[in-house]
């Protein structure tokens, strides 16, 4: 094996791999250090395994209602381990997937754990090859990802068993009877999604005013609704309690409007946010800073305080997604290799969230436009005058557009409703490229389909909505 490459990859998520190809593609020669499987948390132990579970859940609770379809079916049991494997054949399919696409493109993959040495060095411990250090020539790119958070505060510290993280969840042999998820993110979200449709009694709990926070209010409302509709409990603006693990599960202890309230769950899952991965990679030894907040400062080139050193995706910080992280090693492998790459415009990438029904939103959110101040319209249709949405009984939800006033510029879009999150890109276009709502109204929208509703949402907010 080669030891001097252009450029030197440490990790092999969704930053790392799709970096290296760019950079592959360039003329560079690669090599990425990965101490896992291929493809990081995003689809080992993440996005694809999640939403291969979300997809069973959904499946499942249409099976219940197949009686309103005019399909009779007998009674409706889950599995929960079947499931789980299945999603685990899924995500072992896109991680040997993602192996195939660097030997393809001839990236020396190099197993084991990777420590920064001065002068574009890299260490390699751990692998079957032994010990081997790496020079590049270009430049060494960080995209050690991310992990879980738990709360020691209050009582939650992974045990891997009563108390766990999403990774955790993944591999678990059945539903537990009772869980709390603490924390209505996205994570937290689709997990109440999943376990609920398995059959478990879930408590989701949230320390700030509503679930999906990040979320324009509308949407998170739509959500909570549909999610007390399914019996789900959900609880906003809860101060945790210190919670007990007990021999038989865990107490958990919470504070909401003003009443104390506690409940006795086999297993709590914390799903409160996620750190950056910057220990043990040896950024101290060469002078890489941090923020205030941990991750890896970069400039808007990728690249850190340190000359030839860059760092994409959930290390270099916010927001921590899987297609952020890939945009930021295409323009760190373009910039790498000389050229000028077209700047992320980290207002328009697109956050989705996979529950059932499906939230996807780009841009500012209603009281963000407030905060600043902006002179802005709202267009809204909902998906239950949408007829395509009625066909399939999927009527919970909206389409919400901001544009403003003055010149119809959209501001932000948000989406809540069966499909959101791939009707959501059709006003990433729009946004990326500048055109106003009066241009995407211009786009004639095939009938019927959900993404009707994108073109009512739009008349809406000129005052010219034709179905509702």
């Amino acid at each position: 094996m080669a030891t001097t490459f252009d450029i030197v990859f440490i990790g092999a998520g969704p930053g790392g791999y799709v970096s290296a190809i760019r950079a592959a593609q360039l003329g560079l020669s690669v090599a990425v250090v990965e101490k896992d499987k291929p493809g990081g948390v995003c689809v080992n132990v993440g996005c694809i395994p999640t939403k291969a579970l979300l997809h069973s859940a959904y499946a499942a609770n249409l099976i219940r209602h197949a009686k309103d379809l005019g399909i009779t079916t007998g009674e409706v049991t889950t599995d929960y381990g079947v499931a789980m494997r299945r999603s685990r054949r899924v995500a072992d399919q896109n991680s040997k997937g993602v192996e195939f696409l660097l030997k393809k493109n001839k990236i020396e993959l190099v197993r084991g754990t990777a420590t920064l040495l001065p002068g574009k060095r890299v260490k390699v411990t751990g692998g079957a090859a032994g010990d081997v250090e790496l020079t590049a020539a270009k430049a060494v790119v960080v995209a050690t990802g991310s992990r879980a958070k738990d709360l020691p505060q209050i009582g939650l510290t992974y045990d891997g068993t009563k108390v766990i993280s999403s990774t955790e969840a993944l591999f678990l042999e059945k539903a537990p009877q009772a869980m709390a998820i603490v924390g209505a993110g996205a994570v937290g979200c689709e997990f109440a999604d999943v376990f609920n449709a398995f059959g478990s009694e879930v408590t989701l709990l949230e320390a700030l005013p509503r679930v999906l926070p990040l979320e324009d209010a509308e949407m998170s409302d739509v959500i909570a609704k549909a999610y007390k509709k399914r019996k789900i409990t959900v609880v906003a603006g809860a101060k945790l309690g210190t919670d007990r693990v007990e021999a038989d599960g865990v107490t958990v202890k919470w504070t909401a409007d003003g009443k104390t309230e506690t409940k006795k769950v086999d297993v709590v899952l914390v799903a409160a946010g996620r750190a950056p991965n910057t220990e043990g990679v040896g950024l101290e030894a060469i002078g890489i800073q941090l923020t205030e907040r941990g991750f890896i400062k970069v400039d808007a080139r990728m690249q850190t305080n340190v000359p030839g050193h860059y760092a994409i995706g959930d290390v270099a910080g916010p927001p921590l997604l899987a297609h952020k992280g890939s945009r930021e090693g295409v323009v760190a492998a373009e910039a790498i290799a000389g050229l000028a790459p077209h700047p992320i415009d980290y207002s328009n990438v697109p956050s989705c969230t996979y529950c059932h029904p499906e939230v996807a939103s780009i841009g500012l959110t209603e009281d963000q436009c407030k905060e600043r101040k902006l002179d802005y319209v709202v267009g809204k249709f909902p998906f239950s005058a949408n007829g395509r949405a009625r066909t399939a009984g999927e009527t919970d939800g909206l389409v919400k557009i901001i544009r403003g006033k003055a010149h119809g510029e959209i501001l932000g879009a948000h989406i809540a409703g069966e499909h959101a999150t791939e009707m959501i890109h059709e006003l990433a276009v729009a946004r990326a490229n500048e055109f106003t709502v009066e241009e995407v109204e211009l786009a004639i929208h095939a009938h019927p389909t959900l993404s009707e509703a994108v073109s009512e949402a739009v008349l809406d907010s000129l005052g010219r909505v034709i179905h509702m």
